[in-house]
């Protein structure tokens, strides 16, 4: 079984889960991840079934509104001559309107169970997608962690040496100085302060964390 029937489909069991491709927060979250062909598929029949749901209710407001119309005629002609003729004519043009909404209507009740399936299987994809994504930049970041530890434990050992280095040439300058004097010393190229340099040195050691 896979991660996503054993542990997302349960998590999103009983939860109301939004219209993806209407929230602005899904699109935020997907920038810069690749969706898959079937995500994409998923997405545009979302869209589509989301336009028909539109399609289909302004239509069906639009005859609601010609249907309105025709029964107030129905009520302006009862005093005409006319008047059987009209109504009649009114009538079934009022049935034809009640016809068409009554087929829009059982068209419409199946969208809100066809919206959900679809947005289901996106928002699925989405949290299959996001876990690996999520997966992958955990391993790089160990990674990175790895190797941040590994130089700074270098770094360390490198400014221990370059301190016994320092140690080192502190000593050699006193010791040559108090031999050879200082104007000796001046063929040497001693072109920086060991005591400067020291106090160099141990402001650079990093700090413990």
């Amino acid at each position: 079984m896979s991660k996503k029937d054993e542990v997302f489909v349960p998590a999103l069991k009983g939860k109301k889960i939004p219209i993806i491709s209407l929230d602005n927060k899904w699109y935020r979250l997907m920038a810069g991840i690749e969706h898959t062909p079937e995500m994409i598929e998923k997405e545009n029949k979302l869209k589509g079934l989301l336009k028909q749901q539109g399609r289909i209710n302004s239509e069906l407001k639009s005859i609601r509104k010609e249907k309105a119309a025709l029964m107030d005629k129905i009520v302006g002609v009862m005093d005409e001559d006319d008047s059987a003729s009209k109504q009649a004519d009114y009538s079934d043009r009022i049935n034809e309107c009640n016809s068409r909404i009554d087929n829009l209507q059982d068209d419409l009740m199946e969208l809100p169970k066809q919206i959900n399936e679809v947005n289901l299987a996106l928002m699925l994809d989405t949290m299959e997608i996001c876990d690996r994504v999520i997966a992958e930049n955990t391993a790089k970041i160990n990674e990175f962690n790895d190797w941040i530890d590994n130089v700074r434990i270098e770094l360390k050992k490198n400014v221990v040496r370059r301190q016994e280095c320092e140690m080192k040439n502190q000593q050699m300058y006193f010791y040559m100085h108090d031999i050879f004097g200082p104007d000796v010393m001046d063929i040497f190229d001693m072109q920086y302060n060991p005591e400067d340099r020291m106090i160099k040195a141990s402001e650079a050691v990093p700090e413990k964390k």
